[in-house]
């Protein structure tokens, strides 16, 4: 059953970046038509930003796609870590792009450019309802769960921010003459594109780098287990990680000898489950205290136990 979910999310994901992708493309042809036909080179350096958007969502697209495939020998995990380095890469890019446009906007805030007001205003209006719909597309569903979804969610909340800004800038060229107002929105755009870009940039990278999942507390897991269990005195050599949406963990239990060692095992892989999701576990189960020197998290817990079963004694 819960593969079937699973599979289910991937479909789903798979079906908005295509569809996200789609539309993406299709604009950023217009983009460039529309900027060739007005002479507009700010048309044509935004066709250029939704060129890139569009790469990244073929991207995440192929990413989902190698995800799907089954893990085998070399591979025991499958395909799942390329959803994390695809948005890794399109972090990267996504910052870069942003350090690109605050460039062109100060060179042009010193050097004004003409721009054709009408025809970048009727353009931006029509990028916006774009970008709209592509955001739509991938911001709903699994995309909280999903790091890749979100990166190239990311990518398109920067072009809908840049449509929101092209239009004030069109009205104030069209209404003023003021041709500075285009860069100097396009620097407080991509500021906020830029925050956005930078935090995803860490969590991607924390991952990569085998970090433990946000949302779990190891010191805290450590000690609910030995509180909980009440046959468990002692959890070290506890190593916890992610791959693709997966927690996965591995761990040592010093346990007391149990009359039935499939049931305790049972009962420590149910806990995982119901309180931190890990599905994936890999329990070693020990009667004799941790002697080596890495055992330092497992005296503390011991320490806890061992001061928890005392109180319960002397109630």
């Amino acid at each position: 059953m819960a593969h079937t979910h699973s599979h289910g999310e991937g479909d789903a994901n798979r079906g908005r970046l295509l569809a996200a992708f789609s539309v993406t493309a299709l604009f950023m042809v217009a983009e460039v038509v529309g900027g060739w036909l007005s002479g507009s080179l700010a048309l044509l350096a935004d066709a250029g930003h939704m060129l890139t958007d569009a790469a990244a969502l073929l991207m995440a697209l192929l990413a989902v796609q190698f995800a799907r495939r089954k893990p085998n020998a070399r591979h025991t995990f499958g395909m799942l870590r390329l959803t994390t380095l695809a948005a890794f890469v399109n972090a990267l890019a996504l910052l870069v792009i942003t350090a690109l446009i605050v460039w062109e906007a100060v060179r042009r805030f010193y050097q004004p450019q003409p721009v054709a007001g009408g025809m970048m205003l009727g353009i931006a209006i029509a990028g916006l309802l774009a970008n709209l719909l592509s955001f739509w597309l991938l911001h709903r569903g699994s995309e909280e769960k999903n790091l890749n979804v979100r990166a190239a969610a990311l990518h398109v909340m920067g072009d809908l921010l840049g449509s929101v800004g092209a239009i004030v800038a069109a009205l104030v060229i069209m209404y003023t003459g003021w041709t500075p107002a285009d860069p100097i929105l396009s620097i407080l755009v991509s500021l906020l594109v830029l925050r956005s870009g930078w935090a995803l940039l860490r969590e991607s990278l924390h991952e990569l780098l085998e970090g433990a999942p946000a949302s779990i507390n190891v010191d805290r897991l450590a000690r609910d287990i030995t509180r909980n269990i009440p046959e468990v005195r002692n959890v070290h050599h506890l190593h916890l990680w992610q791959v693709g949406e997966k927690p996965v963990l591995t761990l040592h239990v010093q346990v007391i000898p149990p009359h039935d060692h499939d049931a305790l095992l049972h009962r420590i892989h149910h806990y995982l489950h119901e309180t931190c999701q890990i599905a994936h576990a890999t329990v070693q189960m020990e009667y004799q205290a941790c002697a080596g020197h890495d055992c330092d998290l497992g005296a503390a817990q011991e320490h806890a136990h061992h001061d928890h079963a005392h109180t319960h004694a002397h109630h």
